[in-house]
C-alpha cells in the first residue's frame, strides 16, 4: 500500500500511529493507520483484505505515493480458536515464575527483620526535628554517628542552605519529550509568520445578550421539534457577522503581494475543538444560510472534526473566522489571525454584570468581543464599524437579523 495524496500540494504525511500490529490480519477498509499532513489528520484503510507488514515507523515522515506496508493477499484468514494452545502455555508461565523467585524472596525478608536501628543518612528523633526547624532535608547531613546516622549534634551544626543553592525535593522530577505531530508544527509556522508578516491590531467591544437569551428560551423546544437541531448562539453570530461583512467588505478581503482580494462571498470559518486540536471547518456562502441552515450545517462539521472524519477541502478557503473562547471560560482575549483571512472575530464568556440601561442599573447577560484584522488592508474605520454592526445585530437580532418576524426567521 502507497500513501494516498490527502489534499493538494501535500507531499508529505507523519504516520501519527498504528492501529493494527505488524503480523495481523485485515479487512478491506479497515482503518489500520492514522496519519497526520500539515492540514488534518486522516485514517487510512486497507485496500484489501489480508496479513500486513508494517514499512515505517510510529512518527516517520513519508512521502505521499511511498509504500507503508504490505498485504499478504495469499494468508488464511485464522479462524476462531487456532490460538489456544499459546494462550495454554503461557497460563503456565507464571506458576513457574513464582517457584523461582519464591525462596530469594523469602530470605530477602529475613535479611532485613532486625532489631530496629538507624541507617547512614536517617536522623534520629532529636535530630529530626533540629533539622525540621532549620528547613534541612537530612540527605545533605553527613552523619557521625553509629552506620553513619545523623545525630543531634549533626543536626546543631548542619547549616543552612545558601540562597540559591540546590535543594532536594520529594516531589517528581520527572519529565518527557514528545514529538510534535505534523499538523501542529505547520500551525506553529504559520501562527509565528502571522505575527511576524502582519500588522495585528485587535479592537473590543461587548455585547447584550439578554434578546438572544429570551430568543432561545421561548423557541427552543419548538425549534428542536421542526427541525431536529438546537437553536445555538453561534447563528445568531454567524448571521451578525455575514451581514456586517456585507456592510464593509475590506474585512472580508485578503491580501496577495501587492494586490488586495476582495470576496462577494462569506465563508464563514467555524473554529471546532476536537481530539486533534483546533480545527476550523468552512460554512460556504454562509450568507445565504438562515438559523436553520446554519446550525445544521455546523452540528455536521463539528461532528465530523470529534469524529476525525473531517476532510481538507471542508477546511480550507475560508474568508474570515469566528472563535468561541468562552466555552473553555476564557474572558478575554486578542485571536490570532487565521491566513490569508485579514480578519477573526474572538467571542467570550457570558457573565450577568450591572450596566447602565436608560438611566438605571440593571444586571444583563454581557459577553465581550474582540476583533483582531491586519491593519494593512483594514483601517481602523472599517475594523470598529465592524464591531459595532455586529453589536447591533447582536443586542436587536429581531429587528436586525429577523426583519421584525422572529417566527419566520426562525421557519416556525
Amino acid at each position: 500500500m502507497k500513501v494516498p495524496s490527502p489534499g493538494e500540494s501535500i507531499t508529505e504525511v507523519e504516520i501519527a500511529s498504528w492501529l493494527v500490529k505488524d503480523g495481523d490480519y485485515v479487512e478491506k477498509d479497515q482503518p489500520i493507520a492514522e496519519v497526520d499532513s500539515d492540514k488534518a489528520t486522516l485514517e487510512l484503510p486497507a485496500e484489501q483484505s489480508g496479513v500486513i507488514t508494517l514499512k515505517a515507523e510510529e512518527g516517520e515522515v513519508v512521502q505521499v505515493g511511498q509504500v507503508v506496508c504490505l498485504i499478504d493477499l495469499d494468508a488464511a484468514k485464522p479462524t476462531e480458536g487456532t490460538e489456544p494452545t499459546p494462550k495454554a502455555e503461557n497460563a503456565e508461565a507464571p506458576k513457574a515464575e513464582q517457584k523461582v523467585v519464591e525462596k530469594p524472596a523469602i530470605v530477602e525478608e529475613k535479611k532485613v527483620e532486625k532489631p530496629t536501628s538507624y541507617a547512614a543518612g536517617t536522623p534520629s528523633p532529636a535530630a529530626r526535628k533540629i533539622l525540621d526547624e532549620k528547613g534541612i532535608d537530612a540527605s545533605q547531613v553527613a552523619g557521625s554517628g553509629k552506620e553513619g546516622r545523623v545525630t543531634k549534634q549533626d543536626a546543631e551544626t548542619a547549616s543552612v542552605p545558601a540562597m540559591g543553592a540546590v535543594s532536594s525535593t520529594s516531589g517528581s522530577r520527572a519529565s518527557s519529550t514528545t514529538k510534535l505531530s505534523v499538523l501542529r508544527r505547520k500551525l506553529a509556522a504559520r501562527l509565528v509568520s502571522v505575527k511576524n508578516e502582519t500588522a495585528m491590531l485587535t479592537t473590543f467591544n461587548e455585547v447584550d445578550m439578554s434578546e438572544i437569551f429570551r430568543l432561545r428560551k421561548q423557541y427552543k423546544d419548538e425549534f428542536a421539534a421542526k427541525h431536529g437541531i438546537g437553536l445555538g448562539f453561534m447563528s445568531f453570530f454567524t448571521k451578525a457577522v455575514t451581514r456586517a461583512l456585507q456592510m464593509y467588505p475590506d474585512v472580508n478581503a485578503s491580501i496577495d503581494g501587492d494586490f488586495k482580494i476582495n470576496y462577494e462571498f462569506c465563508d464563514i470559518s467555524i473554529a471546532v475543538s476536537g481530539p486533534k486540536g483546533l480545527m476550523v471547518p468552512v460554512l460556504r456562502n454562509a450568507e445565504t444560510m438562515s438559523f436553520r441552515g446554519v446550525e445544521s450545517n455546523i452540528k455536521e462539521l463539528a461532528e465530523k472534526v470529534r469524529d476525525g472524519k473531517i476532510s481538507v477541502d471542508e477546511m480550507t478557503g475560508g474568508t474570515f473566522t469566528i472563535t468561541n473562547g468562552g466555552v473553555f471560560g476564557s474572558m478575554l482575549s486578542t485571536p490570532i489571525i487565521n491566513p490569508p483571512q485579514s480578519a477573526i472575530l474572538g467571542m467570550h464568556n457570558i457573565i450577568q454584570r450591572p450596566v447602565a440601561v436608560d438611566g438605571q442599573v440593571v444586571i444583563r447577560p454581557m459577553m465581550y468581543l474582540a476583533m483582531s484584522y491586519d491593519h494593512r488592508i483594514i483601517d481602523g474605520r472599517e475594523s470598529v464599524g465592524f464591531l459595532v454592526a455586529v453589536k447591533e445585530a447582536i443586542d436587536n437580532p429581531v429587528e436586525v437579523l429577523m426583519g421584525g418576524d422572529e417566527r419566520k426567521a426562525l421557519e416556525l
